[in-house]
């Protein structure tokens, strides 16, 4: 199936997109990317050194000097993959958001980023239309992260609500937002407290309103639409803790959810079991053809 993956200029997340990426193509798919111009996209280079995550991080003879920098940033096989994404033909090669139509593409996946330059593709009026358009016409979707935050702002011309009004998704947690923001304003990026957070609040506004997790929950139905990890789940402080990632042979640390056709998960420890999920409900898509 052909594979519409749109990122921003800017900051996209490595793991995302390039887990996600190579487990899409073994299992026989198109991957096609598209920027705002028609640029290639560039990760977020923090996630991909560590540099500049910990508290000497500002200072250029220091910065590579890392302790926090290693814990956060993407792991050896993610970096390996973007690696290989970074020379892929397609990759290079990317549309414009300008071009895109949703009857060009079998199926969309929205990766996350949280540095700001994700904001533009978060943000692009064209690019909400676009998913709007594949959930109406059911074809199948996947969000991650940030991504579901595009998917909550895309408003369907036909109900005049968020597309995800009436589903079922997960996203980025308020629980994993905080602490990582926490982390860094506290003890290590302190001269850059709020990269961790895309969207901060404004003045009298309550902690978290302006956080994936809140923005995702107001788009829905309930907010009961909204689902973590249950209390009694195996695993759960596996799955919570943000201290392990799934790999391709261990899927205890994800934490995934899927509603029909379109499928979401929290962050990049969820990514391969995120992808495989939507690979599963790409078979299925085919076969029913």
């Amino acid at each position: 199936m052909r594979v519409l993956i749109p990122l921003p200029h800017r900051d996209c997340d490595p793991s995302e997109v390039a887990i996600s990426w190579r487990l899409l193509r073994e299992a026989g798919h198109v991957c096609v990317f598209a920027t705002p111009e028609g640029a290639p996209a560039l990760a977020d280079p923090v996630m991909l050194s560590g540099e500049g995550l910990d508290a000497w991080g500002c200072v250029p003879g220091l910065r590579k000097l890392r302790a926090i920098g290693l814990l956060l940033r993407a792991n050896r096989e993610a970096r390996a993959a973007w690696r290989a994404l970074a020379g892929d033909a397609a990759f290079l090669q990317p549309l414009a958001y300008a071009a895109l139509r949703a009857q060009d593409f079998d199926a969309l996946l929205l990766p996350g980023g949280h540095a700001r330059g994700v904001r533009e593709y978060l943000e692009s009026p064209r690019l909400q239309q676009l998913v709007a358009a594949m959930f109406d016409a059911d074809k199948p979707v996947a969000a991650v992260c940030h991504g579901v935050l595009l998917a909550a702002r895309s408003v369907s011309p036909r109900t005049g609500r968020s597309v995800l009004h009436g589903r079922k998704t997960t996203a980025l947690t308020w629980a994993f937002e905080k602490s990582a923001w926490d982390l860094t304003r506290f003890f290590a990026r302190w001269w850059d407290g709020g990269y961790y957070r895309t969207y901060p609040e404004a003045p009298g506004e309550a902690a978290g309103y302006r956080g994936t997790q809140a923005e995702v929950t107001r788009a829905l139905a309930s907010p009961e639409d909204f689902l973590d990890v249950p209390a009694d789940a195996p695993d759960r402080w596996r799955k919570t803790s943000g201290l392990h990632r799934d790999t391709d042979a261990d899927s205890r640390p994800a934490f995934v959810v899927r509603d029909g056709r379109y499928v979401s998960a929290r962050w990049p420890g969820d990514v391969h079991a995120f992808a495989r999920t939507f690979c599963a409900v790409l078979r299925e898509a085919q076969a029913a053809r």
